[in-house]
């Protein structure tokens, strides 16, 4: 317009026939270039958030199926299975799949899973990307064993985990019915390599916990013979890796032919709860040894040398001793702010041993601790457990408590070890919490003497 020219018309430029200056095609180019851009954006979106989703998973197996089932997605395929390599990688000892319909399943029940011939094989031998159009025209192709669906494409990707091949994911079959392209087998190889790394942390967050509960384990006792009585217990760590916890149990005969039974809680998670619960079952031990006194004195005694020479967390526990009683036993304890005992008698009764709780040890030495008594007949099983069995953040502890209650009836025939570990194994909580049980069980009738 400097020159005083007037502007161009529309469509009066050069290639004239398009809008503001672009051709028809050339317009087409620009479209497809933008829906090329929004298509890769999609990809990689879709990718983090696969990567998201597997780096929440902790556990190994829920990990290992996860990484199939976001391959999966990523590419649109029907099927997807992860084969995890022997140590010896030479062939393949775990075998994950995901998109089988009950179907399919059914019809390849008694196949042994694949251990690593044919097409799979060759992805174990020669560990670069596999993109196959057809799997039977592969030339290390063997088939497929009766009763496995018919599939024509392949990608396969290996995993490999601290510069070692872990295993192999293997996709077949896009669900638009076109073979795997570039752009597939490059999102899915980013895959893998988060895949490695989640990998990874799974097994250390399994190491990381076993190392936890061993030395949790080596901080509580070995029950011993406890006759004419029989005790069993179980401790079971948190979820969190790394998570040493404050609970304990311990079951003793006392000099007067009584047998002394406690549980506690020492609060955190960490090293410093750990060495307070063993600092304090020591003590309790000794106490419980040199003094011939209610179960309360004893819980005061402790609380108050426990204040006077260590700056332990607060802690709740329930000590009890079990006294003959005539033909039958008595039950005398108290507790620090612990929950109650179960009693679950022959008749198959599930009763809460409800009572003045107290306050917990390292709150305040000068309120008093109450006692409790409760007869317990022969043949029955008292359990005493920490809040790890129980608590839930998404149901009321009443709940939980009923649910364990009808628990410890349905398997009170079971014998005293079989019967914690069931408890433990099946326990409505959310596992966010270490477990202590001890459960105790009186003679039968026949036995008493």
């Amino acid at each position: 317009m400097m020159d005083g020219q007037e502007p161009p018309e529309p469509g009066d430029g050069p290639g004239s026939g398009g809008t503001d200056g672009y051709t028809v095609p050339e317009l087409g180019r620009i479209a497809a270039q933008f829906q090329e851009l929004a298509w890769a954006k999609d990809r990689i979106e879709g990718l983090l958030d696969a990567v998201l989703a597997i780096s929440r998973e902790v556990e190994l197996p829920a990990v290992l199926r996860r990484i199939v089932t976001t391959a999966m997605d990523l590419v649109g395929a029907r099927y997807g299975a992860l084969g995890v390599l022997h140590e010896s990688g030479g062939y393949l000892e775990q075998f994950i799949t995901a998109g089988l319909s009950e179907q399919e399943r059914a019809e390849l029940a008694g196949v042994d899973f694949p251990r690593g011939r044919g097409v799979l094989g060759h992805l174990i031998r020669h560990p670069q990307p596999l993109r196959a159009d057809d799997i039977a025209s592969h030339p290390s192709s063997v088939g497929f064993p009766p009763g496995h669906p018919h599939l024509r494409t392949l990608l396969g990707v290996a995993i490999s985990v601290r510069g070692e091949i872990y295993g192999d994911l293997y996709l077949s079959e896009r669900r638009d019915g076109r073979p795997f392209d570039a752009h597939d087998e490059n999102i899915v190889v980013a895959l893998a390599s988060a895949a490695g790394i989640a990998i990874e942390s799974a097994r250390l967050f399994e190491q990381l916990r076993a190392r936890a509960e061993q030395f949790q384990r080596l901080l509580l006792p070995r029950l011993s013979d406890l006759s004419p009585f029989d005790a069993a217990a179980v401790y079971r760590p948190a979820t969190e890796p790394n998570s040493v916890g404050g609970d304990w149990y311990d079951a003793i005969m006392l000099p007067d032919d009584a047998v002394a039974v406690v549980i506690g809680d020492v609060v955190g998670h960490d090293l410093h709860a750990a060495a307070a619960m063993a600092q304090t079952r020591n003590m309790l031990r000794a106490l419980l040894f040199d003094r011939r006194t209610p179960p309360s004195a004893v819980l005061a005694q402790l609380d108050l040398t426990l204040q006077a020479i260590t700056d332990n967390p607060v802690t709740t526990t329930s000590l009890a001793r079990i006294e003959p009683d005539g033909p039958a036993w008595r039950l005398h304890w108290s507790s620090a702010g612990h929950l109650p005992p179960l009693l679950v008698t022959p008749d198959g009764q599930a009763r809460y041993l409800y009572a003045d709780p107290g306050v917990p040890l390292g709150v305040d030495t000068s309120l008093p601790r109450p006692d409790h008594t409760r007869p317990v007949p022969p043949g029955a099983t008292v359990v005493f457990f920490t809040d790890g069995l129980v608590e839930h953040p998404d149901h009321p502890i009443d709940r939980s408590l009923q649910d364990l209650a009808e628990l410890a009836v349905t398997h009170a025939a079971l014998p005293l070890e079989e019967y914690v570990m069931t408890l433990a194994d099946n326990h409505p909580s959310d596992g966010h919490d270490d477990i202590a049980l001890l459960a105790l069980r009186t003679p039968a009738a026949e036995e008493t003497p």
